[in-house]
């Protein structure tokens, strides 16, 4: 089987102890796709490992985490690509080959992605100009600090972090591109990025983001359609890690076990409105192998709110079973904002459940109280069905619930999926490689991204809003297209 595999990137580095063969894994996916064998089915055919030049037939763990890791966008659409190519040839030519999937399965999700719903109310030209807007008042508040002859202007390395973003490659390979594209004397080398990214103050790179962000919502702030106060969730999310972590003091551990991370809070507006990330805090926890004290989650809440609220009022605060700490509720009732957080079950919580099955009740409200050194204030727990339809869910809140609204209430954190799609975003549509252990490089990349992703938002609302659209979550231009508009706003035509 012969392909372009020299023009695919391996996602893991080079240090990465990935048992299994690149180009082997590739050519076992696309196979995968030609059948339509599942990761599991895969196993059943240990021969396929000779075929494939790999050691074994790897489990469907490695096969998932290969495909959605170890492979960038460009892998995965060259395998989609290649196969359904393949499998259309041996039907339309009517060749023998019964392990081939049928046509049929993949014609009609071709169809369906060649055949979008498009919105005929915007122009090509209105959306360039629209993200131009949200360009104009991106970029100007961040500063190296480098001297005013310096050869390239901050605004260029910004055009290349944006165009790394959005061809989803590392700082080598995407200067290689971006200078091939617009000449040598243009851009920057990817050495010189580099050193560029790292004279950027962490704490001034936050603030360059609060500025910015302050200054996308001033663009908004008279659009009716925008609602405030608004709902807002905090949740953490994790850049792995896979080098040693030795003089390491971001890299904290993940759920799994052996898993190393950079990790970064965010606050960010969700439900029916404009979802911007309002705020950005790493997160620096205690480890085995760092010094660091132990972290703080509520400390980690506070900033995060304390800086959206200079931008817009927030009512409530979502927040997952991660943020359960007392310390945290004390922190959002003396930054005067509600809460609704899921509890962990203890002993008092399965005392109450028991009783309500003997009671054959579905809802409850328990009155409790919060006293800590940081203050006190009154809470209730509600214990509601919930909503995967098995068992009752705990919900801790500040604010007054009774039994008959506890369950429409607690409808409202169903909006917390909205931030699962936006780090999926993030990370999948603006996120440029490195497997750089510079702390400077890994904070600038990831509020790089997430600039961009607040870019694309305000640019859909814009789009939205001139037409009267709904304010609804779906965006009507994709991440890719935004970016893509961005980068060329950014550089000049040749």
């Amino acid at each position: 089987m012969e392909g372009p595999f020299d023009s695919l990137n391996d996602g893991y580095p080079e240090w990465h102890p990935a048992p299994h063969s690149f180009e082997g894994m590739v050519r076992l996916l696309l196979y995968r796709e030609l059948t339509g064998e599942s990761y599991r089915s895969l196993a059943q055919y240990p021969e396929l490992a000779v075929v494939f030049d790999l050691e074994k037939i790897p489990d469907e763990s490695v096969l998932s985490r290969t495909w959605r890791n170890r492979f960038d966008e460009a892998t995965r659409e060259f395998v989609t690509t290649a196969a359904h190519y393949v499998i259309k040839e041996v039907h339309d030519r009517d060749i023998s080959a019964p392990e081939v999937r049928p046509k049929a399965e993949i014609v009609d999700d071709e169809q369906e992605a060649a055949d979008p719903v498009e919105d005929k109310s915007f122009s090509q030209e209105e959306i360039i100009q629209t993200t131009r807007l949200a360009r104009d008042h991106a970029f100007g508040h961040f500063d190296s600090g480098r001297a005013s002859n310096a050869s390239y202007e901050d605004t260029q390395f910004f055009e290349l972090q944006t165009f790394m973003g959005m061809v989803h490659c590392g700082t080598a390979q995407g200067a290689t591109r971006f200078q091939y594209r617009h000449g040598e004397e243009y851009s920057p080398h990817g050495d010189t990025h580099l050193r560029a990214v790292k004279q950027f103050d962490p704490e001034e790179l936050v603030n360059g983001f609060n500025e910015t962000t302050d200054r996308l919502l001033s663009v908004i702030a008279s659009e009716a359609s925008f609602r405030r106060p608004v709902t807002a969730a905090i949740d953490i999310t994790t850049i792995p890690y896979y080098g040693e972590v030795e003089g390491m003091p971001m890299v904290s551990g993940t759920k799994d076990r052996d898993g190393r991370a950079f990790k970064f809070a965010t606050l960010s507006i969700i439900g029916q409105n404009i979802p911007l990330v309002l705020a950005v805090e790493p997160v620096r926890e205690s480890s085995e192998w760092d010094e660091n004290p132990s972290n703080q989650i509520h400390r980690t809440v506070r900033r995060l709110v304390r800086r959206a609220k200079e931008q817009v009022p927030i009512e409530t605060v979502l927040c997952d079973r991660e943020f359960d700490s007392i310390q945290v509720f004390q922190t959002l009732s003396n930054l005067d904002v509600n809460y609704l957080i899921p509890k962990r079950v203890s002993s008092s919580e399965r005392d109450v459940l028991e009783q309500m099955e003997g009671d054959d009740q579905e809802v409850a409200v328990e009155s409790a109280s919060i006293h800590v050194e940081s203050g006190s204030h009154p809470m209730r727990l509600l214990y509601v069905p919930s909503t995967s339809g098995e068992g009752t869910a705990v919900f801790a809140t500040n604010l007054r619930v009774g039994p008959e609204e506890a369950e429409t209430f607690c409808q409202r954190y169903s909006r917390r999926w909205q931030i699962e799609s936006e780090y999926k975003s993030i990370k999948g549509d603006f996120l440029a490689k490195t497997s750089s252990k510079d702390y400077r490089i890994r904070l600038f990349y990831f509020v790089f991204a997430v600039l961009l992703y607040n870019i694309w938002r305000l640019t859909d609302f814009l789009l939205k809003a001139s037409v009267g659209g709904e304010m609804d979550y779906a965006p009507v231009i994709t991440a890719g297209e935004c970016v893509e508009l961005v980068a060329s706003s950014l550089i000049p035509h040749d």
